[in-house]
C-alpha cells in the first residue's frame, strides 16, 4: 500500500479538518484501519468506495470480522455488490457516517475485536448531539 502507513492498528483520537489523529500523529486524508496498521486511502467520497478501493480489506479478510465504513458527514448509498463481496469473505459491514464509524470502531478495538475501518475524511466533525427532553 506504500506511502502513508503506520504499522500498528490504533484508536482514532480525533478527526476533522480533512484528516485524523491517531497514535499521537496527524494524517490528512482518508484512512484504512487494518490489522497491518493505518494506511492512507485515496478515497475522498462515498461514491468512490468499491471493490477496488477496498482491495486491501479483502486481502486481509481472514483477520477481520467487522468493517466500519465511514461514508463522510452523512450516511450515503453503499453499493450492495460491495456489501455482498465483503459478506462472501465473512466480513460484517456497517456503513454509516464517519463520526458513527469512528465511535463504533474505537469501542470494538478497545474490546480486542477483529475490527477494521475504512474512513472517508471530513472537513470538520458535527457539533455536539442535541439532547432530547424527557
Amino acid at each position: 500500500m506504500g506511502q502513508g502507513h503506520y504499522p500498528y492498528i490504533s484508536a482514532i483520537e480525533s478527526y476533522g479538518n480533512g484528516g485524523f489523529r491517531f497514535a499521537g500523529m496527524s494524517h490528512r486524508g482518508s484512512i484504512l484501519c487494518l490489522p497491518t496498521g493505518m494506511h492512507a486511502w485515496s478515497v475522498t467520497s462515498a461514491a468512490q468506495i468499491d471493490a477496488t478501493s477496498l482491495r486491501p480489506v479483502l486481502e486481509q479478510a481472514d483477520k477481520i470480522d467487522v468493517l466500519l465504513v465511514g461514508l463522510g458527514k452523512e450516511p450515503a448509498f453503499f453499493d450492495p455488490d460491495v456489501r455482498a463481496a465483503l459478506r462472501d469473505v465473512d466480513i460484517i459491514v456497517e456503513a454509516v457516517s464517519t463520526a458513527s464509524a469512528i465511535s463504533t470502531y474505537n469501542i470494538l478495538l478497545n474490546e480486542d475485536r477483529a475490527v477494521a475501518g475504512a474512513l472517508v475524511a471530513v472537513e470538520r466533525p458535527p457539533g455536539p448531539p442535541r439532547r432530547s427532553r424527557a
